[in-house]
């Protein structure tokens, strides 16, 4: 069994709270989790971890523990420890041996008790680089082109733990020079990056993303990142702040590229606007990545083959890309036992799957005549987009992942 996990039960057994709390954290870690949950049910408190994506029970601890768990993580998170009605959110900053960890606390009334969740942030972890996180071809040509470009806006979309502030972060430190000066307005800043001036916003006292970007004009900045885009007034700043020569980088939660389009025109910005300023739209999700220790070989049966040929039938392979591997009737999988190395998952670790629209002179064209959403994407596409799905599917040719796991993501 794991040191830690053991660690663990044992301070359960012996009802030391803060123990049980410093070994999960350190578990967290670890295991190179992302969330950690506390959940009361009517029985027993379990506590599960975010791992890959995917939640993971590892350990159940008896109910009259829990006040005095949930008392404990709110003294750490400067939280009201005599409020249980309302959901409280705090932060705890703290350090496991030499690692400094940042948990972003979000406490909330259920049935059955308070539950808790806290976001780990790792803040020894290195921001990788754009070659690193999986963007590769035609994608990376795009994303790089337009990091180069003086000004103007670039979004990286998805939902909730796709990854999307580490692209930023990677594209922050492509640009990173002494020449340039860096700003990011950031809630929380999740990593702190030499050469960057980082800023965090706090909504409780009115310094939002949209005044932290309105002061940053008077900085004499070269490139902006605004943690994210949420309202009309960040997008109106932004693009004020693209049209007078800054590069502003930014996320926003959308689906896909093209509803990123649709998205910025619902939030009342004229389109002639967002043409002449955003210059890129990224979507991305997050895969997870077959264990490279027990992985094996498999058949495709016909109509997976069929679905995958049929999802290259408009692509303009890039050219590294061997269209051969197409041809293929075999893929790899997950192995059903697993292994040590993976805990029997049959994966281990994350890659990234990308979508990058290039706004060109026929996708600004399609938004000036108010063409749906899947008009520009069909325009998209003709002119060499690579989608999710397709995406998704190069990286299960060459063995990174499953057709299993991108269909759950693209689907």
């Amino acid at each position: 069994m794991n040191p830690t996990l053991e660690r663990i039960k044992n301070a359960i057994i012996q009802a030391n709270i803060p123990d049980i709390i410093e070994a999960v954290i350190r578990l967290a870690l670890e295991r190179n989790a992302s969330d950690i949950h506390i959940e009361p049910g009517k029985n027993v408190v379990r506590i599960r971890l975010r791992i890959d994506g995917v939640l993971r029970i590892i350990v159940e601890y008896p109910l009259n523990l829990h006040p005095g768990v949930v008392s404990k993580v709110k003294i750490l998170a400067n939280l009201k420890i005599d409020e249980s009605r309302i959901p409280q959110d705090g932060r705890i900053n703290t350090y496991i041996d030499e690692t400094e960890v940042d948990l972003r606390t979000s406490t909330l009334p259920t049935a059955t008790g308070e539950k808790v969740v806290m976001r780990v942030l790792d803040k020894s972890k290195r921001v990788p680089s754009i070659e690193q996180l999986g963007i590769e071809g035609r994608n990376l040509e795009r994303f790089t082109a337009a990091l180069r470009e003086p000004n103007g806006i670039l979004l990286t979309s998805g939902p909730t733990g796709s990854g999307k502030t580490t692209t930023m972060y990677s594209a922050m430190s492509y640009l990173n020079t002494p020449e340039k000066n860096l700003m990011t307005f950031e809630d929380p800043i999740e990593n702190q990056m030499p050469g960057l001036n980082q800023s965090q916003v706090r909504p409780d006292i009115d310094y939002t993303f949209a005044r932290g970007l309105r002061t940053a004009l008077r900085q004499d900045p070269d490139i902006i990142m605004v943690g994210e885009i949420r309202d009309r007034e960040t997008i109106d700043i932004a693009i004020e702040a693209s049209l007078t020569g800054h590069l502003v980088l930014s996320t926003i939660h959308t689906n896909s590229a093209v509803e990123t389009i649709t998205r910025i025109l619902n939030m009342k910005v004229p389109d002639f606007l967002l043409c002449s300023s955003v210059r890129l739209i990224i979507a991305q999700r997050l895969a997870r990545k077959l264990c490279n220790t027990c992985k094996v070989p498999t058949p495709m049966s016909q109509d997976m083959l069929h679905k995958m040929q049929t999802a290259f039938e408009d692509f303009n392979p890039w050219e590294d890309f061997d269209m051969r591997l197409l041809n293929t009737p075999m893929v790899h999988s997950a192995a059903k036992e697993g292994c040590g190395n993976c805990e029997g998952t049959g994966y281990s670790g994350r890659v990234a799957i990308f979508e990058v629209l290039d706004m060109t002179e026929e996708i600004k064209k399609a938004i000036l005549e108010g063409q749906p959403g899947y008009e520009i994407q069909k325009r998209a596409i003709a002119e060499g987009m690579v989608t999710l799905e397709q995406d998704g599917l190069i990286k299960v040719l060459q063995g990174i992942t499953s057709i299993e796991e991108i269909y759950k993501l693209v689907q």
